[in-house]
């Protein structure tokens, strides 16, 4: 079994030779149960949806949600999403979630809008889910049974997932755009993309990562990036949103640099349902209080 964990270790960190380290047992073992008991807890309704705000930056009009997913276990507590996810996608799993993922969030919508909401959720899809042929009648169905239009559900996919087989993510990319979806390279800026494969994408915004967008107002390398790329996206015809957007100064900054749509714990942190309705309906909607700040 050490070997086997070693033989793991060594396929993910690239190396020829790897050691078994003291400890991973209990780390492989906690692995395994997650993915053992991924079905029953989708089943028992363990996992559930939070959804983060973003306010676009001219109006201050609050009308998408990312929506991401949280899981308390009943064995290990609260799971973070990064631990969760990874295992999942690594075990072959990762269908699954994304089903489970894209129908409540498709649900949610289709609640809000029954309520007067119109918010367009969006949700994540992995570098194996845009291998998945069965993705778009999948995303068909979810539209079909829940009375949605494409335009009220986007997707997002890093810029790494794509560039893990790129022939293969364009055509499932290009099949979704097709139907109408609204399609968003996440965390632009840490995949290495080439400029012609960003021209080559059918995609209609980018997220500027948040690593970026964290110390903007500390960091004029920081400020030259986020500038290129706001740039370079308007140039494509593409909208940028920014990611980890925390003070009012980098709203400001952002607002200058000519970014469309930001996301971050200024404008709210990711909530559960009934409080985000809570939040839309305390704000109208609107974070008309960002703009004054920053005009």
């Amino acid at each position: 079994r050490r070997a086997e964990i070693a033989m793991y270790d060594a396929k993910d960190s690239q190396e020829w030779l790897v050691p078994y380290r003291a400890g991973r047992d209990e780390g492989h073992l906690r692995q395994l149960a997650i993915v053992a008991t991924l079905p029953a807890a989708l089943a028992r309704d363990e996992l559930t949806l939070h959804y983060q705000a973003k306010a676009d930056m001219g109006s201050g009009l609050i009308a998408q949600a990312e929506a991401l997913v949280r899981w308390l276990h009943p064995q290990f507590g609260f799971l973070p999403p990064d631990e969760f996810i990874t295992v999942i996608e690594q075990s072959g799993n990762i269908a699954m979630l994304t089903a489970w993922i894209i129908d409540r969030a498709a649900r949610q919508c289709r609640e809000w809008l029954s309520q007067g909401l119109d918010i367009k959720v969006s949700v994540n899809l992995s570098a194996l889910d845009l291998l998945n042929d069965e993705l778009p009648a999948l995303l068909e169905r979810c539209l079909h049974q829940y009375q949605l239009s494409p335009r009220q559900l986007g997707l997002e996919v890093t810029e790494s997932a794509v560039m893990r087989d790129p022939a293969s993510a364009l055509a499932v990319l290009a099949r979704l755009r097709e139907t109408g979806f609204g399609l968003s390279i996440d965390d632009f800026g840490t995949g290495y993309s080439s400029l012609a494969q960003l021209k080559r994408m059918p995609v209609d915004e980018l997220k500027i990562d948040k690593s970026f967008v964290l110390h903007l107002n500390e960091s004029s390398d920081d400020r030259v990036i986020v500038k290129s790329t706001i740039d370079l996206a308007h140039t494509l015809g593409l909208k940028v949103v920014a990611e980890g957007v925390e003070t009012v100064d980098a709203w400001h900054c952002l607002r200058q640099l000519g970014c469309d749509v930001a996301q971050g714990y200024l404008i709210a942190k990711p909530l559960a349902p009934a409080e985000f309705e809570r939040f839309l309906r305390a704000n109208g909607q609107s974070c008309v209080t960002l703009t004054e700040a920053a005009a």
